[in-house]
């Protein structure tokens, strides 16, 4: 049987809310550190502060969307995808505490690494159950390959 609208509704404000619940739990947990990032030299190419939680906030309701499609789906291996999903949340999670926190950059970069790694697993796991839910994690992909160079950047020059 196939769910109701209002079921997918539900469905879809959840997997919304819970990307954006754990970005909202990192930068609480972060925040302290956000002065840090500004005091650090900077590539010419790093964009300005702001751009930050609007990037993410967008990046996470895409996400949202995508994982709602993938469970919504009636694949066989929409779980495995689903586990992906959440490591990725998990690794995404984990790179502001590093960064911002702890001040590690060199330890964050190589864990945006990972999460690189895993988002290009997750879209192709995605791809093979619903190629659009795919298509909404390339920015994602775009974003934490782009934020890896800027991370490199940063830690070299304030090494």
């Amino acid at each position: 049987m196939r769910p109701s609208v209002k079921h997918k509704l539900k469905i879809y404000i959840l997997a919304i809310a819970i990307p954006l619940a754990v970005g909202s739990l990192a930068a609480i947990i972060t925040r302290d550190g956000m002065s840090h990032y500004a005091d650090l030299n900077q590539p010419t190419f790093a964009p300005p502060g702001w751009v930050f939680p609007i990037a993410w906030t967008l990046l996470y309701v895409l996400m949202g969307i995508s994982s709602g499609m993938i469970y919504l789906s009636e694949d066989d291996c929409r779980r495995d995808a689903l586990r992906i999903y959440a490591l990725q949340l998990f690794l995404n999670f984990g790179w502001p505490i590093l960064f911002f926190g702890f001040q590690q950059h060199l330890i964050a970069f190589v864990w945006l690494v990972m999460l690189v790694a895993v988002i290009v697993v997750m879209i192709a796991l995605f791809f093979a159950m619903h190629p659009k839910a795919a298509y909404l994690q390339i920015p994602l992909f775009c974003w934490v390959a782009f934020a890896a160079y800027l991370n490199f950047s940063v830690w070299l020059l304030n090494k």
